[in-house]
């Protein structure tokens, strides 16, 4: 279990933007989802305009410089509240920043995660005008999906932090068998996975394997490994709706199936261990969101990829990091009596 200790400086900024952090990812999947990610085709402005072209004028002359990729209302606005909102969370990680900087020298307050929050968060918007100006290229979609999910993680870790968290037990720690190297495995392949299902989307594979448990009524069907995971696409084309064949495609879901049967076998044995080693509510949790991200991802197959369910099964990855990365930090303050 967690408790709280003593909050300091930046507590209250930093909670606010994990929840906000969790709702820019939300938005993100969905716009990912509705095929909006050139719902604006230029950045960051969309067809010129702060916000779109509204009247027939604007847009007449939009889709005259834009004749590939006319205006579409329907995706201008997920792709520009994601934009905003985007931008709103930087200025949070700026003003955490800067009173990490001002609280420096007080003991106990972080300030390099702070320092590496702002760098990632500037990183996340290159990431984002390059999905744009790239034309989703799967590549940068990949990366800017899994930055979404770092930040949204290492802020969670930040208000653990200066909230003064610390996991309580009514057990001492020379008692405890603590699943360091488990924990850590576990941080791996839950990464991996986050990977994968960025892989998945990036290159429209979801429905590669429109049944499940078998894939296309087969066991192992036809797929191309080499050209499903060839992360040298070329610069240029427009990727939405993506350019690979069927066997790629299906190589990319079957691995991402693999991923998720490895990361399901890794986490519930560190449940278990965990659970074993008195540190139950952070098992339970992890069973709980484990048990949810699976449920999630055999629905997204079943029911032909929901925009609800798989908005959710976004969002379940995030959680799954952001658990798995709570349950090390953790188990290093109870190693390192920190």
């Amino acid at each position: 279990m967690l408790s709280l200790q003593g909050t300091k400086p930046g507590f209250r900024l930093s909670v606010f933007a994990t929840l906000f952090a969790i709702g820019v990812v939300g938005l993100g999947a969905f716009t990912r989802l509705v095929d909006a990610g050139l719902g604006c085709p230029d950045w960051p402005t969309c067809y010129g305009h702060v916000w779109a072209p509204q009247t027939q004028e604007e847009i007449s002359a939009a889709n005259a410089a834009f004749p590939e990729i006319p205006v579409d209302h329907a995706k201008t606005w997920p792709e520009m509240v994601h934009r905003y909102l985007a931008s709103a969370l930087g200025l949070l990680i700026i003003g955490i920043a800067a009173a990490a900087f001002r609280h420096r020298k007080r003991p106990d307050q972080p300030f390099k995660l702070p320092m590496f929050l702002l760098f990632l968060v500037i990183l996340q918007g290159a990431f984002g005008a390059w999905t744009v100006t790239l034309k989703l290229w799967p590549q940068v979609v990949t990366a800017h999906l899994m930055g979404g999910f770092t930040t949204f993680t290492l802020l969670w870790l930040l208000t653990l932090r200066l909230g003064g968290y610390r996991s309580t037990s009514l057990f001492s720690l020379h008692q405890r068998a603590l699943p360091r190297g488990l924990a850590a495995l576990a941080l791996v392949v839950v990464i991996g996975q986050v990977f994968l299902g960025g892989w998945t989307t990036s290159n429209y594979a979801a429905l590669a394997c429109p049944d499940f448990p078998m894939c296309q009524t087969q066991l192992w069907p036809e797929m191309n490994f080499g050209a499903g995971f060839d992360l040298a696409h070329p610069i240029g084309p427009n990727y939405l709706g993506g350019h690979l064949d069927i066997p790629s495609r299906t190589a990319i879901h079957m691995a991402h199936r693999i991923g998720a049967l490895i990361t399901t076998v890794v986490c519930l044995w560190l449940a278990v261990r965990l659970i074993r080693e008195r540190f139950s509510g952070l098992g339970v949790t992890l069973l709980l969101i484990l048990s949810a991200q699976v449920t999630l991802g055999i629905s997204n197959v079943v029911f032909g990829l929901p925009l609800t369910v798989a908005v959710l099964h976004n969002l379940g990855g995030a959680l799954l990091l952001a658990t798995v990365a709570t349950v090390n930090y953790e188990l290093y303050r109870e190693a390192n009596h920190v």
